[in-house]
């Protein structure tokens, strides 16, 4: 069973947003960035004006998942989690919602309800090995 669960820090299991995952890719891409960088980078993929991605970002900044610096009166904005640990809380949250914690249900799901290629399988099997050897040692 996956045991994710951290009482001393509730921001810790905040699951980011559709919204927020698509300006997080921008901030890690670019930090230290401005809203407008953001937008910018996203108006093409979401067409978002100015005015909604600073709006997003604030309200990002007050839950905890991004900070502010100052340049005179420039705003950059830095991510305060990073890409690996909000791809694990996402993961985590699905195992622990759909496959109640349990990692062995959920691989085996995986492999009879998606078609892998030979060489998926062959990546999987090698990335087995390789844990199963690091928890030998």
């Amino acid at each position: 069973m996956i045991n994710t669960d951290k009482p001393d820090d509730a921001k810790k299991n905040m699951r980011l947003t559709e919204a927020e995952w698509a300006i997080m890719r921008v901030v890690w891409e670019e930090q230290p960035c401005t809203a407008g960088t953001v937008q910018e980078a996203l108006v093409d993929i979401r067409g978002w004006a100015y005015s909604t991605v600073k709006t997003t970002m604030d309200r990002m900044t007050k839950k905890g998942l991004l900070s502010i610096g100052r340049i005179r009166h420039l705003q950059l904005f830095s991510a305060n989690i990073s890409i690996i640990e909000s791809k694990k809380r996402e993961i985590f949250h699905t195992i622990r919602r759909a496959f109640n914690g349990a990692m062995t249900p959920m691989m085996q799901f995986l492999l009879e309800n998606e078609e892998l290629s030979h060489e998926e399988l062959q990546q999987l099997h090698e990335i087995l090995n390789k844990k199963a050897q690091s928890t030998e040692n």
